[in-house]
């Protein structure tokens, strides 16, 4: 009698086809090689096969020696040939849902995964999405596209979404450690996806639908964006007001109820909390409705890094010297602190508008070795630090926080340093500029 799906994903027997390598797809293809699945990570990047087949690791949260062990003992390899997944008992989707140059959803990276698994699709196969998107995509985009090979959804085989919870570089909330979210698109779609997700997480949590789980997605992600979007725009006032928001943050934090400590900054980076309220907004004006509210937070935090480059231009103005023309070092390209993950990151526009009003841009971070500017398309290389290159710039902009930037020894040879992050709290330097 054959082995039925139930069985061999409780059993840990089944053959899992990962889609899309990168921060989300490889964590969760070795976690679930490393449980004892059969994992196949499917790309379309020659590069990350390559890496992943050499036990070469590209992602912070993914440890080489772990991920070499896996390969070495055949539970985990890449594939650039989407054939692989006709043998696969499931098929997780993780590919990249970015935002078109004007903000609307680009869903191309889903259609074209999709595209490519749907004539390898068979009966009894689980298929999940997991790439953060709007409301409705598994239903309206997924099912209709794989349903054109005649098999029915729900009937045939099986579909469910299960939004990612990764927190790069938080070794603490690593997959393991996090709930997961499971909508299917019928209640048996629900129970084997669960069962699925029961061998990696501690809790799972199964939801009505896929629809109510990529609104769960999208709402935990516009609940930061939003509240980071208040403490920014107080930001702007205490500012004017001659006041040390960062003192009222502290202060207000000691409240043991009814309030959660947010933190200003440059703006808001990673791939779904700048990207999520626009993915919403799109979908709300589907059914005549505007999201106003989240998406004046999306605009507040949007807005961030042009308020850095004006604070950056009064601070030079104010020790008599132009922003044309001033030799200016960015500390930190990623998104956020410790992590090599420059996706959205605030710093990247903040080097753009910087270029574009003059400035003369280096930048530095340990973990990014050099990142491509979006709308110039130029490639920039992180600048090494040395006491000869700081003694020639006229400041220094903290972008992002690492823990392994002396930003001491950085402050005793630039005249003028701009903290975003709070990197000097309530230390009185004459020359450093607190957001």
């Amino acid at each position: 009698m054959p082995e039925t799906l139930d069985h061999k994903l409780s059993s840990r027997t089944a053959t899992i086809v990962v889609v899309g390598l990168g921060y989300v797809g490889l964590p969760l293809a070795a976690q679930l090689a490393t449980v004892g699945y059969r994992v196949w990570g499917l790309d379309v990047d020659q590069d990350r096969v390559a890496a992943v087949n050499a036990g070469k690791s590209y992602i912070d949260d993914v440890g080489e020696a772990d991920l070499a062990a896996l390969v070495g003992r055949g539970l985990l390899d890449a594939t650039l040939d989407p054939a692989v997944s006709g043998e696969a008992d499931a098929v997780i989707i993780c590919v990249p849902t970015p935002l078109t140059r004007s903000k609307e959803p680009d869903l191309s990276h889903v259609k074209a995964a999709v595209g490519k698994l749907a004539p390898h699709l068979h009966p009894a196969q689980l298929i999940i999405l997991e790439s953060t998107t709007y409301p409705g995509t598994t239903v309206e985009v997924i099912k209709p596209m794989l349903e054109r090979s005649g098999l029915v959804a729900g009937r045939d085989f099986y579909l469910a979404f299960s939004p990612e919870r990764l927190d790069p570089g938080n070794r603490r909330r690593a997959i393991r450690h996090v709930p997961k979210i499971v909508g299917g698109l019928t209640s048996q779609c629900t129970a084997l996806a669960c069962q699925l997700y029961q061998q990696v997480t501690p809790q799972v949590v199964p939801v009505s639908s896929p629809t109510v789980a990529e609104m769960v997605k999208v709402y935990e992600n516009v609940f930061r964006n939003v509240n980071i979007a208040l403490v920014n725009e107080l930001t702007l006032l205490c500012a004017r007001m001659g006041l040390d928001v960062w003192e009222i943050i502290d202060a207000a934090a000691t409240k043991p109820y009814g309030f959660m400590p947010f933190y200003p900054g440059p703006g808001v980076g990673g791939h779904c909390i700048p990207v999520d309220p626009y993915y919403l907004a799109a979908k709300a004006r589907e059914f005549d409705f505007h999201v106003r509210f989240i998406e004046l937070a999306a605009t507040v935090n949007d807005s961030m890094p042009y308020y850095v480059v004006s604070r950056i231009t009064e601070a030079l103005g104010a020790r008599g010297k132009a922003l044309r023309g001033a030799k200016t070092l960015i500390l930190g390209a990623a998104y956020k602190k410790d992590i090599s993950d420059a996706r959205e990151s605030p710093a990247l526009k903040i080097i753009e508008l910087l270029g574009k009003r003059g400035a003369v841009v280096h930048y530095h971070d340990p973990h990014v070795p050099q990142i491509v500017l979006p709308n110039p398309g130029t490639t920039l290389v992180s600048t090494p630090l040395t006491d000869q290159t700081l003694e020639t710039m006229d400041c220094a902009v903290i972008a992002t926080d690492h823990s392994d930037i002396d930003y001491t020894w950085i402050s005793e040879r630039v005249p003028l340093i701009v903290d975003t992050r709070n990197v000097f709290r309530s230390r009185t330097n004459s020359h450093v500029v607190r957001l």
